[in-house]
């Protein structure tokens, strides 16, 4: 139900000037460049191949400097379905030419006209029917819905052999096409929110014109109470003789979010779902003399008419008809949304598809200044919220403040964000203070390759076997409580990751680690001391035990103590693999 926004991909810099008057019409568009080639750019990729098919198989319209063959030839395995591909098109370099390629039934014509016009060229579209009259039928502007796609190709095959068309109901960009219309034609498009039969010679549209609000009466409702207010929906809309089609949206107040049968209306229908505010709400009730929250929303979301109004013991539901498309982004807030991120140790292409995608979309970016900066790739345009390392409940609260104005947020960690990191901190503030209005809120964690993953994978495999993780700090936690835990997992022979090593204020904790740590295992046990890893200037050294200086660590390095049984390998260039074997064999 988002919209996506494109991916301008360029080989290299004699395309940006070109680029950024693509990005001056389509704002919301991320300008990629090739690692090398390519500077100033809000992407950088190093494989083109990898990068071109995740960003299709995401959904996200693509815009190619570059040849239409490489374009195709590197899409050509995704191709299944047309109806499903986003717009594809290839630019020449000097902007000389658009060349509109995949995405016929998605927009991509009417974004290749968009280009074209900023570049002051002629869009290189094919496609006959386009070119004849106009429009393409199978692909309807945003607000229509083709109710019959299967018929569009041979209609629109009859009207270049010669057949008129019949216009019913009002579309103007049907109106004011070049199609050849005859008021008595037998070929019919027909306009309406109602359900009209189609057929290969009735092409029927149905504008999203319909507005559903929703109130519970009783909430919360009980599981099974959802499916019950999707069948009052849809009888409703029978009774009404309106199509399912014409639905823009489900509509309700913002302290009503959290109501699952909002969500089970809105899957059922394939449609958002959009909230207006208590003011809004009180507005139009005043405006309308209603009390009823459902009718209010109904109408705030169509400025039209109130065809009809239902309750039952448990909800109110209320529909209305706008005379014109309803514009679902400028129409209410959308839910909330707040995901906790982890970006894993920084570089690029150690961060995971979902991630990225994520960074791509949210409206807001929430975290250590730091960590933010780590991704100003993804930061352009959109609302940054920094703060001190040390702030995480106050920055947490703040996340879930603007998730519950129906922002898409955000909350950066490097790393796992539910390692030492973020995602705990969100929970915490969920739980311990309970605002009405975050239950509404969808919350999310998404995953990142954590320190200690990164630093074991740098220098082998020395989390093979059991292990554990620590943390130094003893700001949130007692040194005394540090003290036992380091304790039980030496005599448990564990791999211990040690987190939050040193800090300016907290030098001597390592050196005391290390103490306890002689006390149960050998001087020569391996220890790896891995920092900025996947940023400049990365290092990981391995030393004994014995020999580890607490000094050359700090809150940038995650430290890695073998067990009684982790091994160091000599490699041929000098250096050390360290690893944990999987048996423990004498």
């Amino acid at each position: 139900m988002t919209k996506i926004a494109p991916a301008i991909i360029v080989l290299g810099n004699k395309s940006i000037p070109v680029a950024r008057k693509i990005i001056s019409i389509l704002p919301e568009a991320q300008l990629y460049g090739l690692a090398g080639r390519t500077s100033e750019v809000d992407v950088i990729f190093t494989e083109f191949g990898v990068t071109l098919r995740e960003l299709f198989a995401n959904g996200t319209p693509i815009i190619g400097f570059c040849a239409t063959g490489i374009l195709i030839r590197t899409l050509a395995p995704l191709l299944a379905n047309k109806r499903q591909e986003p717009p594809v098109l290839a630019v020449a370099e000097d902007g000389s030419a658009v060349v509109p390629l995949l995405g016929g039934l998605n927009g991509v014509n009417n974004l290749a006209r968009q280009i074209a016009s900023v570049l002051g060229v002629k869009p290189a579209i094919t496609t006959t029917g386009d070119i004849r009259f106009g429009v393409t039928l199978e692909d309807p502007p945003v607000g229509y819905r083709l109710s019959n796609p299967e018929y569009a190709k041979v209609f629109m095959s009859d009207l270049l052999a010669g057949h008129a068309v019949q216009l019913k109901g009002k579309a103007a960009w049907l109106r004011n096409s070049s199609l050849p219309i005859a008021q008595n034609a037998e070929r019919v498009i027909e306009v309406t929110e109602k359900a009209v039969f189609s057929t290969a010679t009735h092409l029927v549209y149905h504008p999203a014109t319909v507005a559903i609000g929703i109130t519970p009466l009783n909430p919360p409702l009980q599981r099974g109470e959802g499916s019950e207010l999707v069948a009052l929906v849809q009888q409703m809309l029978a009774d009404a003789e309106l199509a399912p089609a014409s639905v823009a949206g489900v509509f309700a107040s913002i302290s009503d979010a959290a109501e699952s049968g909002l969500e089970a209306i809105a899957n059922s229908l394939n449609v958002p779902i959009r909230f207006f505010t208590a003011d809004a709400i009180a507005q139009v009730m005043s405006q309308n003399t209603t009390a009823d929250v459902a009718v209010a929303a109904a109408l705030a979301a169509s400025g039209g008419e109130l065809i009809g109004q239902q309750q039952t013991a448990n909800f109110s539901c209320a529909i209305a008809i706008a005379p014109l498309p309803i514009d679902i982004n400028t129409t209410g807030t959308p839910r909330g949304r707040l995901v906790i991120v982890g970006t894993g140790p920084g570089r690029s292409d150690w961060m995971s598809p979902e991630v990225k995608e994520i960074l791509r979309n949210a409206t807001d970016f929430v975290g250590y200044s730091t960590y933010l900066d780590l991704i100003n790739a993804f930061t352009k345009g959109k609302r940054l919220h920094e703060s001190d390392n040390r702030e995480e409940i106050a920055r947490a609260k703040a996340a879930l403040d603007l998730a519950a104005e129906g922002r898409f947020v955000a909350v950066v960690s490097s790393g796992d964000p539910g390692i030492y990191a973020m995602a705990a901190a969100v929970f915490e503030v969920l739980d311990k203070q309970a605002k009405p209005e975050w239950q509404g809120i969808e919350i999310q964690v998404a995953p990142g390759i954590s320190a200690m993953q990164a630093a074991a994978a740098k220098i082998g495999a020395p989390l093979g076997h059991d292990f554990c993780a620590i943390s130094l700090s003893d700001i949130l936690k007692p040194w005394s409580i540090i003290e036992q835990r380091i304790t039980a997992a030496a005599q448990a022979d564990f791999v211990i990751a040690f987190y939050n090593p040193v800090s300016k204020q907290r030098t001597w904790q390592l050196a005391e680690a290390q103490k306890i740590l002689r006390r149960h295992r050998s001087p020569e046990t391996p220890v790896v001391l891995a920092r900025n890893l996947g940023r400049e200037a990365e290092s990981a050294v391995v030393c004994t035990l014995e020999n580890l200086v607490p000094e050359h660590a700090d809150m940038r390095t995650v430290i890695l103590v073998g067990s009684s049984k982790t091994r160091m390998i000599q490699k041929r260039d000098g250096g050390i693999w360290v690893y944990t074997p999987r048996r423990y064999d004498d």
